[in-house]
Formats: structure tokens, sequence, C-alpha cells
């Protein structure tokens, strides 16, 4: 299925998008459902597993609603799209 198809199926059913897929970043600034990309150097099934379970548990679904975390080996970064004021102040 083509990222832009998974996207929009995700957002239609109100579901968050898990993926390891480091494309899906381009839509940070977005209204969506929440986003989970997990970026890691080696790749492996369990790690990839752990790392998602682990930070699923870090928020309510409500709270992941907006939000876009990336996952790496060592560190996580969480984005929220800008409100309107935020972009209108620059």
């Amino acid at each position: 299925m083509k990222d832009e198809l998974l996207w929009e199926l995700a957002q239609k059913e109100k579901r968050l998008l898990v993926s390891t897929d480091r494309r899906f970043l381009r839509y940070w600034n977005v209204s969506h459902n929440g986003a989970l990309i997990v970026l890691l150097s080696q790749a492996k099934l369990q790690t990839i597993h752990a790392k998602i379970m682990q930070t699923l548990d870090q928020f309510t679904p409500e709270e992941w609603r907006e939000l876009l975390v990336v996952v790496r080996d060592t560190f996580q970064s969480i984005r929220r799209p800008r409100t309107r004021d935020e972009k209108v102040k620059g």
C-alpha cells in the first residue's frame, strides 16, 4: 500500500499510525490522529516491538492525537503541529 493511502486510511479510521518508514515524518505539521515512527540502526523485530510497547505506555489514547513521536536508538523526539497562533508569531 502506498504511504499516502496508508496515511489517509489511518486518519479516516482515527487510528494511530505506527511505522518504521521515515517518509511519514513529512506529516508532522498537519492535523492527524497520532504517529509513532521507529527509526533504529539495527531493525530487529524484537527491538522494534519493545520500543513500540514502551512508547505506547507513555501517553494516553487522548494524548496521542496530534502527537508524532520518533523513537531512535538512544532518544526520542516529540512533535506536535504548530497552532495557528504559533504560525502567526513565527
